[in-house]
């Protein structure tokens, strides 16, 4: 069993920035790969980004490109994204996930619960 936990959301000011943490716990949840998705009430999730817990490749979708970056903390189990430079579109639920596989990381088998990112104006 894998078990993620985001935590960081919260209020900010547009133009601002944001660090989501999800910390993962389980026999071997720790080592897979790991993605970040957002999702606003009524729209499909969206993939924001991901990252390959070996070596630490990352890739992000078009429209995070710039001002979002994921990273990882190997002795935390922690990964991490980085949310720069944000606009009011950005407001939503974001989500960690994980997969042992990297060739399926935009379908992860895992979910963290979400943690509200919410942008004033």
């Amino acid at each position: 069993q894998v078990r993620l936990v985001e935590s960081g959301g919260g209020s900010v000011q547009a133009g601002g920035s944001l660090r989501l943490s999800c910390t993962a716990s389980g026999s071997t949840g720790s080592t897979y790969d790991k993605a970040w998705f957002r999702q606003v009430p009524g729209k499909e999730r969206e993939f924001v980004g991901a990252i390959r817990w070996s070596g630490g490749t990352t890739y992000y979708g078009d429209s995070m490109k710039g001002r979002f970056t994921i990273s990882r903390d190997n002795a935390k189990n922690t990964a991490y994204l980085q949310m720069n430079n944000l606009r009011p579109e950005d407001t939503a639920v974001y989500y960690c996930a994980a997969h042992y596989s990297w060739a399926n990381i935009r379908t992860p088998a895992y979910w963290g619960q979400g943690t509200q990112v919410t942008l004033g104006t």
